[in-house]
């Protein structure tokens, strides 16, 4: 009899430690995206011209994958969609195929901006996107 629960003890720590590590990086890719979830604002500089306010918006689905949508309050358009988005803690890279447009940042470790690139046609821009409330 003591054999029998020393090994049902040995079987549930060994699939304890199984299901741990079998689930350990989904866990940890449904945390490493909610920290880029939100809305970002941040104001382009391209020098002669006026300046232009951005707003980004990063959602998750369901199944973890990201999705967005861009504002542009000084042209008053909105909803412009994200169409490719990738984050890998620090790293946010997103496109929008309707504007031309791309960006390349990093996420600071205390959550609150992302600092990066902008490219759209010409020169490429720094760009600062702040966490809004």
């Amino acid at each position: 009899m003591r054999n029998v629960r020393l090994s049902a003890g040995v079987l549930i720590s060994a699939l304890a430690l199984v299901l741990t590590t079998a689930f350990a990086p989904i866990l940890l890719k449904a945390a490493d995206r909610s920290r880029i979830v939100g809305d970002w604002e941040g104001t382009l500089d391209p020098g002669a011209q006026a300046k232009k306010r951005i707003v980004v918006h990063i959602s998750a689905d369901q199944d973890g994958s990201l999705k967005g949508t861009i504002d542009f309050p000084d042209q008053d358009v909105s909803g412009t969609q994200i169409t490719a988005i990738t984050y890998k803690e620090p790293a946010l890279h997103f496109e929008s195929s309707s504007t031309l447009a791309t960006f390349d940042g990093a996420l600071s470790t205390d959550g609150s901006q992302l600092a990066g690139t902008w490219k759209q046609g010409g020169e490429p821009l720094s760009l600062v996107l702040k966490r809004t409330p």
